[in-house]
């Protein structure tokens, strides 16, 4: 069983910059990866990036912006958001996978977090 704990979301004006945070707990594996998706309102969930051993993965819209990143120590993920724009307003999952591969479909990833809300204001 994962237990995963978000945190660093909140209100921010265009332009500005959060940076969230996801600790994960209980996982017996180092083979995996940790990603971020994000839903907006009336959406489908989105792949926003993920990152392994292997590397790191961006969505298009996101690229250049964003930045992802983990602690091993502390299986731990973060989200670097700069720029942000009110189009990136959406609940913030974070969740893992036990795949290698930059897995993007929400469907491989077996344990996700509560979510934490970003909101961008024009």
């Amino acid at each position: 069983q994962v237990q995963l704990v978000e945190s660093g979301g909140g209100l921010v004006q265009a332009g500005g910059s959060l940076r969230l945070s996801c600790a994960a707990s209980g996982r017996t594996s180092n083979n995996y990866s940790m990603g971020w998706f994000r839903q907006a309102p009336g959406k489908e969930r989105e792949f926003v990036s993920t990152i392994s051993s292997k590397g790191s993965y961006y969505a298009d819209s996101v690229k250049g912006r964003f930045t992802i990143s983990r602690d091993n120590a502390k299986n731990t993920v973060f989200l670097q958001m700069n720029s942000l724009k009110p189009e990136d307003t959406a609940v913030y999952y974070c969740a893992v996978a036990y795949a290698l591969g930059y897995p993007t479909n929400p469907l491989n990833y077996k344990y996700w977090g509560q979510g934490t809300q970003v909101t961008v204001s024009s």
